[in-house]
Order: C-alpha cells, then structure tokens, then sequence
C-alpha cells in the first residue's frame, strides 16, 4: 500500500454512487472526487456554446478551454460560473453519455484524475474507475441497481432539488446511458475484475454505507 488509500466506486447511471461515495468520504476523512460531475461540465460547455454532442472532433477541440473546479463544499464551477445545478438538468443528463465516451476527453480528464489521486486519500466514483483511473486502489466497489430502482432514486432527487422531470424521460435516459456507458470502444463501464459488487436496490442509504464501510474495513484491516 501506497502514501496515499484509493477507494474506487463504480456503477451505471443513478445507482447511488455520488450519494454514498460523498458520506464515506466524510466518516472516512477522506477527499471525494465527482468524477461525473467533470463530464456533465464539459456537456454543459458544449451544449451553451452551441456545440452537438455528438460530435466528436468539435467537443474533443474545446476540452482543453474548460477549467473545471469541484470545491469541498461540493459545489461545481465551470469556468469561474457555479454550474451546480445546471449540469444536473435532464437535458445534460441526456447527453452527457455521448461526451464520456470521447476518447479525446476522457483522456485529459482521467489525466487530472489519476493526479489527483496521487496526492490524495480520496474516494472517486464514476464508471471506469477501478479499470482505468486507478486499476491499482486498495478498494473497488461496483454499485449496481434495477432500472426502476434507479429511475425512482433519480426522479426524487431532482423533484428535491426542483429540478423539473418526468419519471419516464428519466427511466428512458438511464437505459440509454446504461448502453452507451457499457458499449463505448474506451474504458468502457465494466466491473473490475477484484471489485466487490453491492446490490443497493432493497437497500436505504445508511445500510450502503455500512454495508461498504464494512467492505472497506476488513480490506484495510481496520
């Protein structure tokens, strides 16, 4: 074992991960690192600049211009503009797949990924994690949960958060990111082969966390 403990979550869409991986984070006195929030920024990026998401050379040629900051309150800036909220909408949740599987931006911002975790006790989450960022953390977890379960998770959270959405729409994008997560050419969403997988569906929130605190510990020898 390194300096520095390395936690990785991975997951499909709206599994929990942010949720669970900011508490352990906190109980743990670790650093937490949205790594999904970095993809949904330059989504955002693209989308207000008017540039198609689905265009790989015109995305790819902007990522460079993008300064993302995640601070420790957890808010997210974008340039020096707080995007907290906006990169949550439904529209940037449905195009947010098309912008990670740009090899070209997944590239610079694993790049600042991988740093960050050398210098850091952190807990990242996101979907290649624990096969690409940081294939050597001490800890791997994959989250995983049914569609509806997930839906149902995503569609109370922006209700919370007055963000405005339909059950349906959110169900269809979870399927639809589900596939283009699993199905994109570079480090594509996958469980690591010495991940611990955890079905959060029949569980509440403190029960994944103690559940993966639990893992956590006896893998740590704590």
């Amino acid at each position: 074992m390194g300096q520095f403990t390395r936690i990785a979550i991975d997951g499909p869409a709206a599994a929990g991960k942010s949720t669970i991986a900011k508490i352990l984070a906190k109980k743990l006195n670790f650093t937490y690192m949205d790594t999904g929030a970095m993809y949904r920024v330059v989504t955002y990026y693209c989308m207000k600049h008017g540039i198609n998401c689905q265009d790989t050379k015109a995305c790819e040629a902007v990522v460079n211009d993008i300064n993302i900051e995640l601070r420790p309150d957890n808010t997210v800036f974008c340039n020096g503009e707080d995007v907290t909220r906006a990169i949550r909408t439904t529209e940037v949740s449905g195009n947010v797949s098309y912008i990670a599987a740009m090899k070209g931006i997944r590239l610079v911002l694993s790049a600042k990924q991988k740093e960050f975790a050398k210098t850091h006790n952190v807990v990242m989450d996101g979907r290649d994690i624990g096969t690409y960022v940081i294939p050597d953390a001490e800890v791997k977890i994959f989250m995983i949960a049914s569609v509806e379960c997930r839906a149902q998770r995503r569609y109370k959270e922006n209700m919370e958060k007055n963000i405005p959405c339909s059950i349906d729409d959110i169900r269809e994008d979870v399927k639809k990111r589900d596939y283009i997560d699993s199905h994109r050419d570079f480090a594509p969403l996958k469980k690591a082969d010495d991940a611990i997988e955890v079905d959060t569906s029949p569980l509440t929130i403190d029960q994944v966390v103690e559940t993966i605190l639990g893992i956590i510990n006896k893998k740590l020898g704590r």
